[in-house]
């Protein structure tokens, strides 16, 4: 059989499947991505420092569309799994598609965060609960993505230094998320509850940055040996940002709730050491992002002088410096300090510009169909292509 022939008889073998929608057969979590984006800068622009209205009703519409992208990416995925089960599965053999699952909890609990900072006027009272709820669950998501993907990395996928990328921080990153959504969470809630989602955050936070620091220092060894990844993964640089920011804010959330929690269940005094340990050690991840921060800028410029392909990696520019920009806001709102203030103040203005861009070219790939790609799928084709003409 030469190539042609076994061209015809692949695309035979896959308008059996026609029936089934493209964009189930080929929707992956990674789209999960665009929940996360979108519901930081949602976030970011309810604390911007200005403190206009006009950002509260800004930062309340991208929730509402969070909800919205959230459900139906959720509707999607799930499809996927009900109506191409054997396809779905072959994703905990991908070694990049299978750590993109961080997503979704990640997303999840940008959606948590904002019911407590825009759901009151449609939740009442019911949002705290609901937030609590939803929290939990959020955290032990996390934790499976946690533990099952870096096993499935183990036992199941084929990784290498060289090919190593910050994407292996996706399924760590989520439970310290978690964490710092707990620290948002803690006060709206009773001492007793409270208590409970403190220590637990504190857990997750642990679960999450030590191993996540332990990734970038692997990171730093790849780059410096192998250089820079493909132009395709250019905006993955982006990606260590993520652990240092968040892990920053959720020292700073869990200390700042410290004092109340931990001298309600008795223990004043170690809630004043955890309030001082989350300022220092808040600031010292800050100054260690700086560096990860602008060598990711002066990688991107790198990238755009070669030419960098637009795909959904983009959306890594955006959740990445959103942390941070949070991080940085919770600073300046814990040390008085102008510095940070301003500071803050750039770094949403820039995440703002930069969800404009990838959102409006995820809205164009979107309509056009590119973006739906499975490479589960196309890798499994083409190794059918490849024997079949053999």
């Amino acid at each position: 059989m030469n190539k042609a022939e076994a061209g015809a008889a692949l695309n035979l073998g896959l308008a059996a499947k026609v029936e089934i929608p493209r964009i189930i057969r080929h929707f992956t979590p990674n789209w999960f991505t665009v929940t996360m984006g979108t519901g930081v800068l949602g976030l970011a622009l309810n604390q911007f420092p200005l403190g206009l209205p006009v950002l509260h009703q800004a930062g309340t519409a991208l929730w509402l569309a969070n909800i919205a992208l959230f459900t139906l990416f959720a509707g999607l995925y799930g499809a996927r799994w009900l109506l191409c089960f054997d396809e779905a599965r072959r994703i905990f053999h991908h070694s990049v598609m299978s750590m993109f699952f961080g997503a979704i909890p990640m997303g999840l609990a940008t959606i948590i965060n904002g019911i407590l900072a825009f759901g009151a006027p449609f939740l009442g009272d019911r949002a705290a609960p609901l937030a609590h709820g939803l929290w939990w669950l959020d955290a032990g998501i996390s934790v499976v993505c946690g533990l099952l993907i870096p096993y499935f990395m183990f036992t199941r996928q084929d990784h290498s230094v060289e090919k190593m990328t910050a994407v292996w921080l996706l399924p760590i990153v989520a439970c310290e998320v978690a964490a710092a959504s707990g620290g948002l969470l803690a006060p709206h809630l009773g001492d007793a509850d409270g208590f409970g989602v403190l220590i637990a955050s504190y857990v997750l936070w642990a679960l999450s940055v030590p191993l996540a620091m332990s990734v970038l220092a692997i990171l730093l060894l790849r780059l410096v040996v192998h250089n820079l990844p493909g132009k395709d993964m250019a905006a993955s640089g982006w990606l260590s940002l993520g652990p240092i920011g968040t892990g920053a804010l959720g020292l700073l959330l869990l200390g700042g709730d410290a004092p109340r929690l931990f001298g309600a269940a008795g223990l004043a005094a170690v809630g004043q050491v955890a309030y001082g340990a989350g300022v220092i050690g808040g600031l010292i991840l800050w100054g260690y992002g700086v560096w990860w921060l602008i060598l990711a800028a002066m990688k991107t410029v790198h990238y755009l002088r070669r030419g960098m392909p637009f795909n959904l990696g983009w959306w890594g520019f955006t959740f990445p410096l959103g942390v941070y920009s949070l991080a940085t806001l919770a600073l300046a709102r814990t040390t008085h300090l102008a510095f940070f203030t301003i500071a803050g103040t750039v770094l949403v203005l820039c995440l703002a510009g930069l969800w404009a861009v990838v959102a409006t070219r995820t809205a164009r790939g979107a309509w056009r169909g590119d973006l739906f790609s499975s490479p589960c799928i196309t890798a499994t084709a083409a190794v059918q292509f490849v024997a079949q003409a053999a």
